[in-house]
């Protein structure tokens, strides 16, 4: 977007962030905030967050321990930072996954059309008629826990969407960089699905090792204590609904500067 300067008289351009409203640079800078404790999880960390210590089973108060220790003794606060580098590689990584396949075959049935546009988004409809957590479960349940399971599943479950919506921006020329803005957007805006769906399979078991540090494992450990000790459930529950708000409000920005009838100003 551009702008004129009454005392200059000379047309100044907007900068990217002087475009979002409140909530968008609000939604940005935590973004970058749980973005910055991910990458210094280990210098924020007060403890090793796998470390045990039975003698310090539901203390609130012991010195050290921010937020007080778990039902094995381990450092809450030190578990959250963590899981936020876990929820971050995840949902990051499971996007590429997911963006790749939905480029492929949104590109390949928009640009070639005929038969093997039907085809390819037929198969489409037989992903997006499944409920996505359904998927997910059955592919952790056959491939057993673990990082890159966690990452396929999540994949597989969000390309179909990616597909599809590319699908109906491909134009027979410049076709890539037509479809950059929407791109961009369901990229960032998946960023919340992928991290919910993380949340929801280590809630349930079916995501990483149970002894890594992940926000939906501790909210899994947690629910068994919530009437005696909520914080368990609370601080990472928090921190769930904390990211995938940011995600999606910055994602809706996105959304209204990259439209269409913006790229005039652009």
């Amino acid at each position: 977007m551009t702008s004129i300067d009454p005392n200059k008289n000379i047309i100044v351009k907007d900068s990217f962030f002087s475009r979002l409203t409140l909530a968008g640079k609000l939604s940005l800078i935590g973004i970058i905030l749980v973005t910055l404790v991910a990458i210094f999880a280990p210098a924020l960390s007060p403890h090793n967050p796998m470390e045990t210590n039975p003698e310090l089973r539901w203390n609130s108060d012991a010195k050290g321990y921010p937020l007080g220790c778990d039902n094995l003794g381990q450092c809450i606060f030190s578990r959250i930072v963590h899981g936020s580098r876990l929820s971050l590689v995840i949902g990051f990584a499971s996007r590429c996954v997911a963006l790749i396949i939905g480029l492929v075959v949104g590109l390949t049935a928009g640009y070639f059309g005929g038969w093997i546009d039907w085809v390819l988004m037929r198969i489409v409809d037989m992903f997006l008629a499944f409920p996505s957590l359904l998927i997910s479960l059955a592919i952790s349940m056959i491939m057993g826990n673990g990082l890159g399971t966690v990452i396929f599943a999540i994949a597989i479950v969000g390309w179909a969407e990616m597909a599809r919506i590319i699908r109906s921006q491909v134009m027979l020329t410049h076709i890539l960089p037509n479809c950059l803005p929407i791109i961009t957007v369901i990229f960032t805006m998946g960023m919340a699905t992928a991290v919910l769906s993380e949340a929801s399979l280590s809630f349930l078991g079916l995501g990483v090792d149970p002894a890594e540090p992940t926000w939906g494992g501790m909210v899994a450990v947690g629910k068994d204590y919530m009437i005696a000790h909520p914080s368990l459930v609370i601080y990472p529950g928090l921190c769930i609904a904390f990211l995938v708000i940011v995600f999606n409000v910055f994602g809706d920005e996105l959304r209204d500067i990259l439209d269409p009838s913006h790229k005039g100003n652009l």
